[in-house]
C-alpha cells in the first residue's frame, strides 16, 4: 500500500482547493507541501488584498474566451466546474461574495483572509496534512502504479497520485518534476504587464484615467478596447493588461519594444473622429477655446495636450480650426501613434505564459498523458487568463477536476 493516497505539491490556491476537494470525495491520506514558509500568499496579495476569486462568467463557451493560452481546453472542464460552482463551495463554508459592475467577484468582508481562512479550515477540518518547506524533490513512476517520491530533505515516501500545483514562476519546482517524468515545458513568458512609454504627450499626466479607448499594436494583428491609465512609466489598465496577455509571446519575442496605435475616444475610425470634430466648428461651442472644450469627454487635461501636439495655439477657438488642424487632431486623438519600450509586472497580478504542454494533459481528469497517477492543476499548466479573477477559476475548476480524478483512482 502506498504511504499516500495523494501527495499534492503546492500551497496555493490550486493545492488548497485539490487538497480540501480530495478529502471530501473520501481520501483519507492526504499530504500537501508548500516548500516556502507561507502558504496562500497569491491569494492573500491579490486585488489589493481582496482576493478577486472568480468572475460572473456562467456560460462556458463565453468563459472559456477569456483565455489567451487554454481556453480551448478548458471549454469541457468549465461544464464540469464554473464560477456558478466556485461561488456555491464558498457560499457553503460560510463565505459569501458579491458582484462588481465589471463582473469580478469578491468576498463580501472585501479581504482575502476570508478565502485564506477558508481554504485552511477546510484543509485543516478534513485531516489533510500540511507540511512547510517541504517540497518534492524527486518522482519516479512506480511499475505497480504510483511514484516513489523524495520530499523534504530527502524522506522517501510513496503516493498513490501525485498533483503538481506549484504555480507557474520561474521557481516552480514542479517543472523539473514534470520534465523528468516526460513532459515538455512551454517557454515562460509574462502575461499581464504594463507598458513603458517615453513620450512627452503623456509626461506630467499620471493618474490620469480613460474608460473606453482602443489600443493596437500593428503588425501582430491585436487590439483591445477598455480602460487606460496614463503611469509615470506608460501606460496600464485594463485595456493594457487585456492586451499584453494576448500578445504574451510575440512581445516578448520584440523584447518589449514595438509601436502601438491609441484611440482615445474610442470612434469607429480617424475619419469618424474628424467629421465629429468638423461639427463642432458649427454648434454651440463654435466659439469657445480648442483647448477648453472637447467633444469625446475625453479629461481636460489629456484633450490640452493632444490639441497642442495637433497645432493648436492657446487661443484658437472652433469656428476659426482650419481643416488641417482638425485632421491633425483627429489622428491624435482616434490614432495616435506611441513607442512601448520595456515593460513591468502589474503589481496585483503575476501570471506567466508558459507551463507543462497542454496537450499532453487530459483535461478529463487533468492527468498526464505521459506519468499515470500524475496530475496538475493550476498556473503549473501553459494557462493564463486576463485580469478579472479568470486565473483563479482556472485553479479551482482544474484542482476539481483533478481531485475528483484522484478520489475516483483510489477506490478503483
Amino acid at each position: 500500500m502506498s504511504d499516500w493516497d495523494a501527495v499534492i505539491a503546492g500551497g496555493g490556491a490550486a493545492g488548497f482547493f485539490a487538497a480540501a476537494q480530495a478529502a471530501e470525495r473520501g481520501l483519507k491520506r492526504i499530504l500537501l507541501l508548500e516548500a516556502t514558509t507561507h502558504v496562500l500568499s497569491k491569494v492573500r496579495i491579490s486585488g489589493g488584498g481582496r482576493c478577486n476569486v472568480t468572475h460572473a462568467c456562467f456560460e462556458p463557451k463565453r468563459l472559456a474566451g477569456f483565455y489567451p493560452r487554454g481556453g480551448r481546453e478548458l471549454l469541457g472542464a468549465f461544464h464540469r466546474w464554473q464560477p456558478g460552482d466556485t461561488v456555491a463551495w464558498f457560499a457553503a463554508r460560510g463565505v459569501e461574495l458579491k458582484t462588481e459592475e465589471d463582473g469580478r467577484m469578491f468576498p463580501v468582508t472585501d479581504n482575502s483572509g476570508t478565502i485564506v481562512e477558508c481554504l485552511t479550515r477546510a484543509v485543516r477540518s478534513a485531516g489533510v496534512e500540511l507540511r512547510l518547506q517541504a517540497g518534492v524533490r524527486r518522482a519516479t513512476a512506480r511499475p505497480e502504479g504510483g511514484l516513489n517520491l523524495e520530499i523534504g530533505d530527502g524522506e522517501p515516501t510513496t503516493a498513490r497520485s501525485l498533483l503538481l500545483a506549484t504555480g507557474g514562476t520561474r521557481g516552480s519546482a514542479g517543472f523539473g518534476i514534470a520534465e523528468s517524468l516526460g513532459h515538455a515545458i512551454e517557454p515562460l513568458v509574462p502575461s499581464l504587464f504594463t507598458f513603458h512609454i517615453d513620450d512627452a504627450r503623456l509626461k506630467g499626466l499620471e493618474g490620469l484615467s480613460v474608460p473606453a479607448a482602443k489600443v493596437a499594436v500593428p503588425g501582430m494583428r491585436l487590439e483591445t478596447t477598455g480602460p487606460v491609465l496614463i503611469t509615470h512609466t506608460g501606460l496600464s489598465g485594463p485595456g493594457i493588461l487585456k492586451l499584453s496577455a494576448w500578445g504574451a509571446r510575440e512581445m516578448a519575442a520584440r523584447d518589449y519594444r514595438f509601436p502601438i496605435v491609441l484611440n482615445w475616444c474610442g470612434a469607429a475610425s480617424p475619419e469618424d473622429a474628424r467629421r465629429h470634430l468638423e461639427s463642432s466648428r458649427e454648434g454651440q461651442h463654435r466659439r469657445q477655446r480648442v483647448a477648453n472644450w472637447n467633444p469625446f469627454g475625453l479629461p481636460s487635461r489629456l484633450w490640452e495636450r493632444l490639441a497642442a501636439t495637433a497645432g493648436a495655439s492657446d487661443g484658437a477657438i472652433w469656428a476659426n480650426s482650419s481643416k488641417p488642424l482638425i485632421a491633425n487632431l483627429a489622428q491624435q486623438v482616434a490614432a495616435g501613434e506611441y513607442v512601448a519600450a520595456g515593460k513591468s509586472l502589474n503589481k496585483e497580478e503575476f501570471v506567466t505564459c508558459g507551463g507543462v504542454r497542454l496537450s499532453e494533459v487530459d483535461f478529463r481528469t487533468m492527468e498526464s498523458k505521459r506519468c499515470p497517477g500524475l496530475y496538475f492543476a493550476g498556473e503549473v499548466l501553459d494557462i493564463d487568463g486576463l485580469t478579472g479573477g479568470f486565473n483563479f477559476q482556472a485553479a479551482w475548476t482544474t484542482a476539481a477536476i483533478a481531485a475528483e480524478a484522484m478520489a475516483n483512482a483510489s477506490s478503483s
